[in-house]
């Protein structure tokens, strides 16, 4: 048995540097940018393109924890069609606060390099209709937003002309919630009639943030600051953020292990087990955004990624995870006399893996104003193992990161899934998915 994947902290007070730079502490983090930490970017981008036919509000088929999940779903109707006839629906992903199906829609249809058509377009010329589902709050629990989907599939055969089967799919944890729902549907004989699956970068096994990171937005969001500002740690202390991710932290003190100090992904991997990981009805396909042949990128575990620091106010330091070990140190902060020293033991270096990236530390070091070399902003967010949905335990990570999965493929939970040509960031648009993702999915 794997030995267990814990973090310890070093907590210690400077009462003279307390007193001598509280205000200029107050000044540093009012000039932290506000909102929370660790989102994507999808919708960042607009362009011009085809508008939906129409949209429906959705509301959650069952609650959840006493929840009704709210979302909303944009229709947008193949050439040629008056009405669903092959529906594709897609659901969105990770992120904190509501859908932005506008800028989804416009991420997946942007034209990418190897071709002045956008994915989306591609698929509404072929003759399958667009149903991209939003939610209300993506950073809750993944079942509530489940009940959402369900809610969608149930509309859209209400709603489809004929008996085309469905494909059912989403992005990020999109792909999570598709999943869940699907086999939810399934436990309890519920016909989904949907004929394909279809994940874009899914952490079916976990997400990785940087545990030094997390620690970070912890600590920073308890310096002064505006009221009613949302917080840096708001998406990674939201319930969707402990059920995805491999390791979390509950604050910037917490000491123990990482892969099980949230009840919520126990809960949730447990739920999973009882409708059988996976729905077993539909084809099931996969792509990741990162490398299958094992190449990862250079980040050397344990190094430093940056380091601020302002005498007497402010100090952070930031490195890259250590590959395993015993008390290895993952960086340091310092602010109002409060000195945090953060340390691993037996959590794997994921930072450089294959896999699809976030530029996480690229964002932190410019939001607290430190330089970053150019290479080292971006790192590994949903490691291919992951996105393949590999057979390993979810909480040892029993496997070795660097797998070349494309070898692989008998040990996948999926029955095919692509790779892409290199590490490119999560959920981007590149012709070497597309293309495989039409050639299955489109007659």
């Amino acid at each position: 048995m794997a030995q267990e994947a814990r973090i310890d902290v070093e907590l210690t007070w400077a009462q003279a540097e307390e007193k001598s730079s509280a205000e200029k502490v107050a000044a540093f983090a009012a000039r932290l940018p506000q909102g929370p930490w660790f989102g994507t970017s999808i919708g960042a981008a607009r362009a011009a393109g085809r508008e939906p036919k129409y949209t429906l509000p959705l509301r959650s088929a069952r609650p959840y924890r006493r929840e009704v999940a709210l979302g909303e779903a944009a229709v947008y109707l193949a050439d040629g069609h008056e009405e669903l006839k092959r529906p594709f629906i897609f659901a969105d992903g990770f992120n904190y606060g509501p859908s932005d199906l506008p800028g989804l829609f416009a991420h997946f249809n942007a034209p990418y390099p190897g071709s002045q058509v956008g994915f989306l377009d591609q698929l509404l010329t072929a003759g399958i209709d667009v149903v991209l589902v939003g939610f209300e709050q993506r950073h809750t629990y993944i079942q509530a937003n489940a009940g959402v989907v369900i809610s969608a599939i149930q509309e859209v055969i209400a709603r489809r002309s004929g008996q085309a089967p469905l494909i059912v799919g989403g992005v990020s944890m999109g792909g999570i919630i598709t999943r869940y729902a699907l086999a939810e549907m399934e436990s309890k004989e519920q016909d989904h009639e949907t004929g394909t699956y279809l994940s874009w970068d899914s952490p079916h096994n976990g997400a990785w943030i940087p545990l030094v990171l997390q620690q970070m937005a912890y600590f920073f969001e308890s310096l002064p600051a505006e009221p009613g500002k949302v917080k840096e740690a708001e998406l990674i202390r939201s319930p969707a953020a402990q059920q995805l991710l491999y390791a979390w932290v509950p604050d910037a003190k917490y000491e123990g292990p990482v892969a099980t100090s949230s009840d919520l992904r126990t809960q949730f991997l447990s739920e999973l087990r009882e409708f059988g990981q996976f729905p077993q009805r539909p084809r099931k396909l996969g792509v990741s955004n990162g490398t299958g042949d094992g190449t990862g990128r250079d980040l050397p575990p344990g190094g430093e990624v940056f380091k601020y620091q302002v005498p007497v106010v402010v100090y952070a330091q930031a490195n890259f995870q250590p590959d395993g070990g015993v008390r290895k140190p993952i960086g340091e902060m310092r602010a109002a006399g409060q000195v945090r020293r953060g340390f691993t033991s037996h959590v794997p270096g994921l930072d450089g893996v294959p896999g699809g990236t976030l530029d996480s530390f690229g964002k932190i070091a410019a939001a607290l104003g430190a330089e970053i070399p150019a290479k080292y902003e971006f790192s590994c967010f949903v490691p291919a193992v992951s996105a393949v949905a590999l057979d390993y335990d979810p909480v040892e990570w029993n496997v070795d990161p660097y797998e070349k999965v494309e070898a692989a493929a008998q040990k996948s939970a999926l029955d095919e899934f692509k790779c892409d040509s290199q590490n490119t960031v999560h959920s981007q648009v590149t012709k070497p998915l597309v293309d495989w993702i039409i050639e299955r999915i489109v007659d």
